[in-house]
């Protein structure tokens, strides 16, 4: 198997001086001897020669590569910037070494627990092997984005949303952070690799429900936020309660028997556990 190869071909400066030699030794011979078939049909072949050479410029700017074919034989790939002149029958590819991104549109997966999600990335990559990315596969940009989505759907299957529904889950894709966007490069590079790609960064860009069950988690994930909530709220009431009590009995203030304290207890639990402010009642008259 062929592996990638650098050429260096001659400077198109002196490929320019050839294609003027040929092309100024037409005319000098041509106007020599106009009436000479000899001398005129070798300044036209010499003519013809010195146009048919210019083909062979070509140009490769900084971090581009122009990768070299001559009759289905691969020749080598020319790296290095700047003129050049090769052979005119040389195939040229031009192929780009600049960092690229890819902002994928989200697209709809299913979690590891079934869950329907939207889930893009974005990804950096550059072309790192020319020779892999010319010849082992037929488009390498197009191979890029249909590998991408594929190892997007793979890393869904993986870890679930978050872990509601897999209270078991140590990683999940919203709290995964660097761990999952790390599984996520190993699997792009491993896949992009064939193409002689490198993968320079990868990390999910968008995370959310799908449309049809969005509405259903949020109001979960409100439900669990209140229960959380409220819990901290009957924790700290209790411990006010059980203080209040404490001080009232140890400072004297008043004597209650077990049916009074059972009605501040409720009452103080009411006050301090409402999400509303509590409206007081007087009592002019006796408790009972």
């Amino acid at each position: 198997m062929e592996k990638e190869k650098f050429a260096k071909p001659m400077s198109g400066y002196i490929g320019l001086l050839m294609v003027l030699v040929f092309i100024g030794l037409a005319i000098l011979l041509i106007s020599l001897r106009p009436d000479s078939p000899y001398f005129v049909v070798t300044g036209l072949l010499s003519g013809l020669i010195g146009l048919f050479t210019m083909v062979g410029f070509f140009v490769v700017n900084p971090n581009e590569s122009s990768v070299l074919v001559l009759f289905g034989d691969y020749v080598g790939t020319v790296v290095d910037n700047g003129f050049y002149w090769a052979n005119p029958f040389y195939t040229k590819k031009r192929i780009s070494l600049r960092a690229r991104n890819l902002n994928s549109e989200p697209i709809k997966v299913n979690d590891k627990i079934g869950n329907p999600i939207m889930i893009g990335i974005v990804l950096v990559w550059r072309v790192k092997d020319t020779f892999k990315a010319a010849f082992e596969v037929d488009d390498y940009t197009h191979f890029v984005n249909i590998q991408s989505e594929a190892a997007i759907r793979k890393l869904a299957g993986h870890y679930p949303y978050d872990n509601f529904d897999d209270e078991m889950a140590e990683m999940t894709l919203r709290s995964g952070g660097e761990e999952v966007n790390g599984v996520l490069e190993e699997e792009l590079t491993e896949r992009l690799a064939m193409a002689g790609i490198q993968v320079i960064e990868s990390r999910i860009a968008y995370l959310a429900y799908a449309s049809e069950i969005a509405g259903a988690m949020l109001r979960r994930q409100q439900a669990t936020a209140i229960v959380a909530a409220r819990f901290k709220i009957v924790e700290g009431a209790v411990s006010m309660v059980d203080m209040a009590l404490e001080q009232l009995s140890a400072k004297k203030i008043i004597d209650m028997d077990e049916e009074r304290k059972a009605t501040m207890v409720s009452n103080l639990m009411v006050v301090l556990c409402s999400d509303k402010d509590a409206t007081p009642v007087l009592n002019t008259g006796s408790l009972y």
